[in-house]
């Protein structure tokens, strides 16, 4: 499927509303918003969107979305599992259905009130399924437990450390400093911040977690040979993956015989069969961000290091622009905003138009992944 798919379509719209910690709309308005900016910027009528995906976490739905914008008949639509791991397989979704003649305009959305909103962990109504039976009741509450708990074993396997972790977070603010959308805007992050801010979940600290946002974003995908009709210049669909590995257990994966290996190696490997080019070939790089220690385990599971050599491919401002890989260029989850990831989607985009607020020179490819730790998903994009 992957080689049908090569450049067979292209991104030509994206949208976005303000990010904030507290939004008055309502998330269906957001997502309007979001939706109707992308279709602008592509310069296509709401009237001709045939096609939807987000996520089965979106609380809003097609049905009220078409009526609301004003869109067509449509023809397809789909929704994709396991939070911030359905990002990149919106895309993916819709680039199928396109290029099968399934559909001819598609729309993918993420819209959230998790700034001003509940956390999905603490309805404590809700029976819990069975692998959280397993964790839950023995202190593992939240994400950052989770991950907190794979960090620890991280350092210790491997000898990474809070320096590296800190060149993540360094990196996103870095980019978000330069990003007037985002959150973290002229908001500088140091070292001694870091190292003396609190914890939330040893050995993660306030600077190793994702913010919590309000907003939403879209953005709008068509046929390679419509897209080059289209407002903005394509941005090409080179390759898609979405990755579960055998025997996962979501976050912990503790079930597998290496719980380091997460599904981003199986997500990586469909990803690069279907590409013509490689990990060395990629100028800059959207990585999921909800937590800093995510970022040296996706370095190692797409290929750009060795096994246990990505805290070390951090060092010596590698995830700069200029470095080894520009990493996250418009403040990511850690510092633009947390919307299940879209965001780094739609600064995809921007860096092979050339429109992001911290470019790379001459940006002809880019990876972005969903999230590593649950079921994800990934996409090569090419200008």
């Amino acid at each position: 499927m992957g080689a049908t798919l090569k450049d067979a379509t292209a991104i030509a719209g994206i949208g976005q509303t303000p990010f904030a910690k507290r939004l008055p709309e309502s998330e269906k308005t957001l997502a309007c918003r979001a939706i109707l900016a992308a279709l602008d910027d592509a310069g296509l009528a709401p009237s001709e969107v045939d096609a939807f995906a987000s996520y089965t976490m979106e609380e809003t739905d097609e049905v009220e979305v078409a009526k609301a914008i004003g869109a067509g008949d449509v023809t397809f639509f789909s929704k994709v599992g396991y939070g911030g791991g359905g990002s990149c397989a919106t895309v993916a979704h819709l680039a199928a259905a396109i290029a099968t003649g399934q559909a001819s305009v598609g729309v993918a959305w993420r819209s959230r009130k998790r700034g001003s909103g509940p956390r999905p962990w603490t309805n404590t109504r809700v029976q819990l399924p069975t692998p959280a039976q397993w964790t839950r009741p023995y202190g593992l509450l939240r994400p950052a437990d989770e991950i907190g708990l794979l960090a620890r074993r991280y350092m210790h396997e491997y000898g990474a450390t809070r320096d590296h972790f800190f060149n993540v977070a360094l990196a996103c603010r870095n980019r978000a400093n330069q990003n007037p959308a985002a959150m973290m805007y002229e908001r500088p992050l140091t070292r001694e911040m870091y190292m003396t801010a609190r914890w939330i979940s040893e050995p993660l600290c306030l600077f190793d977690n994702c913010l919590e946002t309000d907003g939403a974003l879209a953005c709008v995908l068509v046929s390679a040979e419509r897209a080059r009709d289209c407002r903005r210049p394509p941005v090409y669909v080179h390759s898609v993956a979405q990755g579960l590995p055998a025997q996962h257990h979501g976050m912990v994966n503790y079930w597998n015989d290496d719980p380091l290996t997460g599904p981003a190696w199986t997500a990586a490997r469909r990803l690069w069969k279907s590409a013509d080019f490689g990990p060395e070939d990629v100028d800059v790089a959207q990585i999921y961000d909800a937590f800093t220690p995510l970022i040296p385990l996706s370095l190692e599971g797409y290929g750009f290091c060795g096994r246990g050599e990505g805290a070390a491919f951090t060092e010596g401002g590698a995830l700069e622009i200029g470095g080894r890989l520009p990493l996250n260029t418009g403040g990511g989850g850690l510092s633009e905003a947390y919307v299940h990831g879209f965001n780094l989607i739609t600064e995809g985009v921007r860096q092979l138009r050339g429109t992001s607020t911290a470019q790379v020179p001459n940006a002809a490819t880019c990876l972005v992944t969903a999230g590593e730790g649950v079921p994800t998903s990934a996409l090569l994009l090419r200008s």
